[in-house]
């Protein structure tokens, strides 16, 4: 009996910073889709170097359509999806090959670990971070969200863990969190805007204050220190500024 194929989905923009380490780290993959967004760094060049197939798209429809583009370009049996500033361990790798080897399940999930600005972070709801990855072609799409998108999952059997880490080199420097607080929060506005929510000055300071204290109180970022206060401030920010820019929307309509 054949072993079973794993095809590795990967979206892009102007991601040369970890591509390298990442394609690198999902080299025992029989097949690599990158789905291009018009990079115009050396994106697709490092792509190619590892063999992966790029197809471009130029049009951004959000995160889940592209990541979908991703799955539905893959013929492979199993489809492990993952973004440029994630590395795959060698303990994970070895756990994936184990898998495929004797399936378990339909769907797995990894234990992601992720870094702010060069400190690894274990509290404030960042870790254990468990996220499906893994799974069996036909078993998961992602859902059409314009950011935060999910693995939306068509079967009923359980998700099973995989040992291992996924590393994530989530913010690099102080940079990253300023273009992504913008990113980030003017996505959600759009995206709440689009689903007829409605956005206040009053909405934007309490919900961003409670982002600040659910994370950094109840989540117990408070544990990471300074980090943990920064990425609790961080993810006020996003919040406030998302429901000042939906309320912008409302006014513009």
């Amino acid at each position: 009996m054949s072993f079973p194929t794993l095809g590795i989905a990967i979206i892009t923009h102007n991601a040369q910073a970890r591509l390298d380490q990442c394609l690198h780290s999902v080299s025992f993959a029989d097949e690599i889709v990158v789905v291009n967004g018009g990079s115009t760094d050396a994106t697709v060049s490092i792509a190619q170097a590892h063999r992966a197939r790029v197809i471009e798209a130029r049009d951004w429809p959000g995160f889940g359509p592209q990541k979908n583009r991703a799955l539905d370009a893959l013929a492979t049996d199993w489809v492990l999806s993952i973004d440029t500033d994630e590395i795959v361990s060698p303990e994970l790798a070895a756990a994936i090959r184990a898998a495929l080897s004797d399936p378990q399940a339909d769907v797995y999930a990894v234990d992601r670990l992720s870094s702010f600005c060069g400190v690894w972070v274990k509290h404030g709801g960042w870790y254990p971070d468990w996220i499906p990855r893994l799974f069996r072609r036909g078993s998961a799409r992602f859902s059409d969200d314009l950011v935060h998108e999910r693995l939306v999952l068509s079967t009923d059997k359980p998700v099973a863990r995989l040992s291992g880490k996924l590393v994530h080199y989530s913010y690099e420097d102080f940079e990253a969190v300023l273009r992504k607080l913008d990113a980030y929060s003017t996505a959600g506005a759009r995206q709440r805007h689009a689903a007829g929510k409605r956005g206040s000055f009053g909405i934007a300071l309490s919900r961003g204050a409670w982002a600040f204290l659910r994370t950094y109180l109840l989540r117990r970022g408070f544990l990471d220190g300074k980090t943990g206060f920064m990425i609790a401030l961080f993810n006020a920010q996003t919040v406030y500024y998302r429901f000042l820019k939906l309320a912008h929307l409302n006014q513009t309509r």
